[in-house]
Order: structure tokens, then sequence, then C-alpha cells
């Protein structure tokens, strides 16, 4: 850890306040951002996509629920695994309470994976979470919404994860996926983003980027090396982030 200067409340205020200075200059260009993605094109989803979920069968359209606009969490949970991605985890942690959040303004939010329903389901009771997670295993939809990839792809080596920007470092990677639907039940595909695309989607990230040793990675083997399912904490391993 880099050493600070300890200075009077008064300097310290005097230099918040040129940060603050940068902070809005960020919040800025972010909300220029967000104007800039809600006028992006959008794809009209002419395959019908059929999930199962744990009451049968759906389609894209019930996923929705009635609301025009649904965000896809690609959750990282291969068939012949027993238990979905530590890092992909991280995430549904940070959403689970959120989804109410969203319905009131008119978006619904699922998770969807490879693995069949009674791997989801039964991981979902030991993580505690109450979101809607429902099997893409019997259709397209993860490959043709990139996030998962077939050997032949893997071993030409041409990119095609975050659109071609960024190698392949396995078969299954995260992402998100956003839909609107319309009143003609028409549904359009109008985003999507991947890898540091996810970044600003995880809550806890955001906090400890506001501490000190902020996330506090370098040296690990990769940045979420330390990041473990959340009942899968030893308790001693708050001291060992300390050294």
């Amino acid at each position: 850890m880099q050493q600070h200067q300890i200075v009077s409340r008064e300097q310290w205020i005097a230099a918040r306040k040129a940060h603050l200075a940068h902070e809005k200059e960020l919040s800025q260009a972010r909300e220029r951002l967000a104007e800039e993605r809600r006028r992006l094109p959008w794809v009209r989803v002419d395959k019908n996509y059929v999930f199962d979920s744990p009451n049968g069968t759906v389609t894209l359209g019930d996923l929705f629920k009635g609301r025009p606009q649904l965000v896809v969490q690609h959750v990282m949970f291969a068939p012949d695994w027993d238990t979905a991605c530590k890092n992909c985890s991280f995430w549904a942690d940070g959403f689970e309470r959120m989804v109410p959040h969203l319905a009131a303004r008119d978006t619904t939010m699922v998770a969807v994976s490879l693995a069949p329903v009674a791997k989801l389901e039964a991981f979902k009771k030991r993580m505690g979470w109450t979101f809607d997670w429902v099997s893409s295993g019997g259709n397209d939809f993860n490959y043709d919404y990139e996030v998962t990839f077939t050997r032949e792809q893997i071993d030409k080596g041409v990119p095609k994860y975050n659109f071609g920007t960024t190698p392949f470092y396995g078969p299954e990677l995260p992402g998100i996926s956003v839909f609107y639907r319309d009143e003609a039940g028409e549904i359009f595909h109008t985003y999507s983003c991947f890898a540091r695309g996810l970044d600003m989607m995880n809550a806890a990230y955001q906090y400890l980027d506001l501490t000190p040793l902020g996330r506090h990675e370098d040296g690990l083997p990769y940045p979420m090396d330390w990041v473990r399912l959340r009942d899968q904490y030893e308790p001693q391993a708050t001291k060992a982030c300390r050294g």
C-alpha cells in the first residue's frame, strides 16, 4: 500500500474538492454514454427460443412477464458443472435483491445458463437466491448471444467474444443481454456487454473502489482469484487481505 500524506481537515477538504471535480466529469461522461446507448439501433429477434424453467417450458417472450424490457444475466454454468461460476455468482449476489426495483421501472431480470433446471434450482437454493433462472440447454441462445463457444471456434483462434475484441479464455464466458418487446409482441435485441463492460454492474466492486486498498488484486494470478462462493469464505480471509 502506498504511503499517504497526513494533513489537516481543511487541507483534506481542498484535496477532496479537487477530486470531486474529476468525479463530476466522469458522471457527465457516463450520462452522455448512457444517452448514446439508448440511441443504439435494434435487431429484431426472429428465433423462437424455448427455455426450460421449474414450471415447464417458457419462451423468450414469456420471460418478460408482461413488461416491455428484459435484462438477461448470462451466468456461466455448463451442463457438466456442479456449481455456477464463482465470479458470475459474485454478480448474481448483487442483483438478487434488485429484481423488484427493476420491475417497478417496467424491467424484468432473469438469469440464463446452459445447465439443466435441476442443477440451477439446487444451486439457487444453496445460495438463497430468489430470481428467475432458466436453462438454455435446449436452444442456441447462448451461442447466438456469444457467451458459449464451440471447440471449433476456439481452435480457430479468431475471437468472437466481446464483439471480437477479447480472446477466448474458455468455452463459457459472462455477459448481459437486453431486449425490448413492443405492444405487438415483437422482440428486439437492444444491447449486450461483456468482460470489463460488466464491471459497472457489480456493486461490491464499486464499494471497494471507494476504499484505500481498492480491489486489492495486485499480485494475484488473475484479478478475481480471491472471489469465492458466498458460503466458502473462511473467517481468517479478512485478516489475510490486510498484508
